[in-house]
């Protein structure tokens, strides 16, 4: 089917925004080959051959509820997202197949539970990369990216089609600011900065073990690199003075007083509806 290709790409952003996508990129595939940073088997190419162009499309996980992590709020909200994700992405590989481009979607995570990852850290293809690739940000310290509107309080969902569509510009300035804040607050300090370089040194196996405990007590993900991210402008829109020395001394004042007023709204979701301790049969396991 012939059409304008910026139509058609007007036509797709009009789609993914009506359906509650925040954030919709356009990456085409030769990126992935001329940046070289991606293995060639993890490629869109290498993943399904027709593929011309990846489009990506984000929505955020809210701050408020992010800050309470780990909850189960916090979890309830990341399952909400990701089914929105699979389901836009979807409907859009429809749209686009009914409209005669081949399309097909890659659903967000694509790995079957936590002993997949340790086994083999890695799932088939980088939503991160490919919204890089697409202009909707940077990756910062903690491996995440930041996007100017949310920082990395935001989901990805991909979908490769054989349309041809103009790409969208590359962010050129780095988001991240290299403060730390991912590094000083993640749990298992399974972050080391760079001096030379933004993106820091990043433990997948201390990551998965946070994550492993977390999962036991239902309250997954962990996500407080996420949370603690100055960057956004989410954080004007729930502006809190101070908010950067409460997410530091986090771990230290509740450590010394549980009950510290200054994190009670937190601590109370936390303390409501969640498992403080695995399931006996977990504990066996």
């Amino acid at each position: 089917m012939d059409r304008n290709n910026q139509d058609l790409k007007d036509e797709i952003i009009r789609f993914c925004r009506e359906r509650g996508a925040d954030l919709v990129g356009f990456a085409p595939v030769e990126r992935w080959d001329e940046a070289g940073e991606v293995p060639p088997e993890f490629r869109p190419r290498a993943l399904w051959p027709f593929s011309r162009t990846v489009i990506v499309m984000g929505i955020p996980m809210l701050l408020p509820i992010v800050e309470t992590t780990p909850s189960v709020l916090h979890k309830e909200l990341y399952t909400v997202v990701n089914r929105k994700l699979d389901t836009l992405a979807y409907d859009l590989s429809r749209f686009l197949n009914g409209n005669g481009y081949a399309s097909s979607f890659f659903g967000r995570d694509t790995y079957a539970n936590l002993k997949a990852l340790r086994e083999e850290p890695m799932a088939a293809f980088s939503h991160v990369m490919a919204a890089k690739y697409a202009g909707l940000g940077t990756i910062g310290v903690s491996h995440c990216l930041l996007t100017k509107d949310f920082g990395p309080r935001v989901r990805f969902v991909s979908v490769f089609t054989a349309a041809i569509l103009p790409g969208d510009p590359l962010l050129t300035e780095e988001l991240c600011i290299k403060c730390g804040a991912c590094a000083k607050c993640c749990p298992k300090q399974a972050l080391i900065m760079h001096k030379d370089s933004v993106i820091g040194n990043y433990d997948k196996a201390a990551c998965l073990e946070m994550h492993e405990e977390l999962v036991r007590r239902r309250s997954y993900p962990c996500g407080i690199c996420t949370k603690v991210c100055p960057v956004g402008e989410d954080r004007k829109l729930y502006s809190e003075k101070g908010i950067q020395k409460k997410y530091l001394r986090e771990a230290e004042a509740l450590a010394a007083d549980p009950d510290d007023p200054a994190y009670s709204s937190w601590t109370h979701i936390r303390k409501w509806g969640n498992l403080r301790d695995a399931p006996a049969k977990d504990k066996k396991g």
